[in-house]
């Protein structure tokens, strides 16, 4: 995901706190947040995610007259070929783990760049599904003033081959 233009609005952040269950007036409350250590309203420490929405391709995202894979088995009729097994290398594919690292808080007014590049990669074997194949994506956020903000480290794996039945 690479994303030219991520304005970071206070409703915006309210709104994913809400979305999220924390309701921790750091969050949305102006007067509040001047006595922290912060000093203002920031970002709850996942909020980078939600640049995806500023990304007109973000494969996540339905697009208007096509099929969308959903979430749930074959949600919209895409159906997958037989002994496809979907992702890449015969077998399925998930998001694995997340981590993020904060330079420094962000807030209101913040205007971000998203710029992603490819971390490291490494196998492991599984016991039912041939070798576990993990790579890692790299996201870094920058600020209007092209600081780094935020890393974000996110492992994907996939199987060899679908999990024998």
């Amino acid at each position: 995901m690479a994303v030219d233009k991520f304005p970071v609005e206070g409703s915006h952040i309210m709104m994913f706190a809400r979305s999220v269950g924390d309701d921790n007036q750091i969050y949305y409350d102006d007067e509040y947040a001047k006595g922290t250590e912060p000093g203002g309203v920031i970002a709850p420490p996942t909020f980078a995610q939600s640049s995806a929405q500023f990304d007109p391709d973000y494969f996540l995202r339905p697009k208007p007259g096509a099929d969308w894979f959903g979430s749930g088995k074959e949600a919209t009729g895409i159906k997958k070929e037989p002994g496809s097994g979907g992702g890449g290398g015969g077998g399925g594919g998930l998001h694995a783990e997340q981590h993020f690292e904060y330079h420094r808080h962000i807030g209101p007014g913040d205007v971000l760049t998203a710029t992603v590049k490819q971390g490291e990669g490494w196998e492991k074997e599984g016991k039912r599904s041939g070798k576990l194949i993990f790579s890692e994506t790299i996201t870094e956020y920058h600020d209007q003033n092209g600081e780094l903000v935020i890393t974000a480290r996110g492992v994907g794996v996939r199987t060899e081959r679908p999990v024998d039945q």
